[in-house]
């Protein structure tokens, strides 16, 4: 597994004094939350478990006041609990969350996909490919990290290419609450998810390419539905079974 966050502390630098410094102070908070959110999506801290503030603190060479900042942030997201006067935990979801949080993604995407081939561009259709292609790279050199990365800008790009805002919002909200449990079932054992994942991706573009509405609407609630079975799989297999270990390709 490879985290966003080094071993050993590297302090994220302080935004500088002068005009510039309300930007780069936003794009410090930025730096921070993306860090910590893929350090807990890919499960460095245990499912119901405390998050480890001090530890998180010295690894990211930051103070107490912008990591509860950004622990805020996750929790709006649905990736962590805030608990009274007790800090937070990563939020345990259960099979039945799991079936019911997939589904409406899947409807969601679903949805995104009919409407993006309505109206979606050229362009927009190239850079979804690039992506398509950046990703198929970290496929075949087993970096799950920057294969995730990429895969959630593919989903993420064809719901923005629908021009639907409630659903784009809607959308965000319940993706980051099974963002982690997303990233995690590529590693279930009884399947070959991850390569399994990549073929449903090449019928993705091949449907987007041709327009193809309500094919392409079937293939991503399917992606969806197979997803889902790989979660609760790996779920069954117990917490937070096989992130150490790279997946295996068929």
């Amino acid at each position: 597994m490879k985290s966003a966050i080094p071993e050993a502390g590297v302090p994220i630098s302080p935004p500088a004094a002068g005009n510039g410094g309300d930007r780069q102070e936003v794009s410090l908070h930025g730096e921070i939350l993306l860090r910590l959110r893929d350090y807990v999506v890919e499960g460095n801290i245990p499912e119901g478990a405390r998050v480890p503030e001090r530890q998180l603190c010295e690894m990211l060479g930051i103070s107490r006041t912008p990591l509860r900042e950004a622990l805020k942030v996750l929790a709006a997201e649905g990736l962590i609990e805030l608990l009274p006067n007790r800090g937070a935990r990563v939020r345990r979801l259960s099979p039945r969350d799991l079936e019911e949080l997939f589904d409406v993604m899947a409807g969601l995407e679903s949805l995104a996909g009919r409407l993006a081939c309505e109206i979606i561009t050229d362009e927009e259709i190239v850079a979804i490919e690039r992506l398509h292609y950046e990703m198929y790279g970290h496929y075949l050199h087993r970096d799950m990290h920057g294969y995730f990365q990429t895969n959630q800008q593919i989903h993420e790009s064809i719901v923005a290419a629908a021009r639907n805002e409630a659903l784009k919002a809607t959308y965000a909200n319940f993706a980051g609450r099974i963002r982690r449990v997303r990233y995690s079932a590529n590693f279930a054992r009884k399947r070959q998810r991850w390569a399994e994942a990549m073929r449903e991706h090449e019928a993705i573009l091949d449907a987007l390419r041709r327009r193809a509405a309500s094919e392409l609407s079937d293939i991503l609630f399917q992606h969806l539905r197979n997803k889902r079975a790989a979660a609760i799989d790996h779920l069954a297999e117990g917490p937070d079974s096989g992130l150490e270990t790279t997946p295996q390709n068929d």
